[in-house]
């Protein structure tokens, strides 16, 4: 029934709880509800990722900047939809600052991984793909000597 008067369905989140304005700091279980995820996640990243600092208050409560919870949001993207590791997104962020590579930018699992490494890294790899090609075909020739246990 709408007599004129906002309901307080409208100016709540699904949570129940008012909203905030964009630029307003957010606590850690906001954050965690909004990126989905936990919230011990998000106290673990901070201890490996330096720029994230959130403000703290008494007791150790975290409020978030909004830069903060932009940098979650891609930091969480890298590592969950991307496929980054976690030394790859400290890399990216040590490598361009607080400014990291789009979603439509280099993904770690090109098909041409070496292209990405300097040309010293290209070597190792090289080297490395051939040794597990001859330990792949030595373990091939093993298997077909060895008679089968039924």
């Amino acid at each position: 029934m709408n007599d004129g008067v906002p309901s307080m369905v409208d100016d709540a989140e699904a949570s129940g709880r008012p909203r905030k304005a964009p630029t307003a700091f957010r606590t850690i279980s906001e954050v965690a509800e909004d990126l989905q995820i936990p919230q011990h996640v998000l106290r673990f990243w901070e201890t490996k990722f330096p720029q994230l600092k959130p403000l703290k208050r008494g007791g150790g409560r975290r409020y978030y900047r909004p830069e903060d919870i932009a940098l979650l949001r891609r930091i969480g993207d890298l590592l969950y939809t991307q496929g980054y590791t976690i030394k790859g997104v400290q890399r990216l962020l040590r490598d361009n600052g607080a400014e990291l590579p789009e979603a439509a930018e280099a993904a770690p699992d090109s098909e041409e991984p070496e292209a990405a490494l300097p040309e010293a890294g290209q070597g190792a790899l090289k080297r490395a793909i051939a040794e597990l090609e001859e330990l792949a075909a030595e373990l091939r020739a093993l298997a077909t000597l060895q008679p089968r246990l039924g």
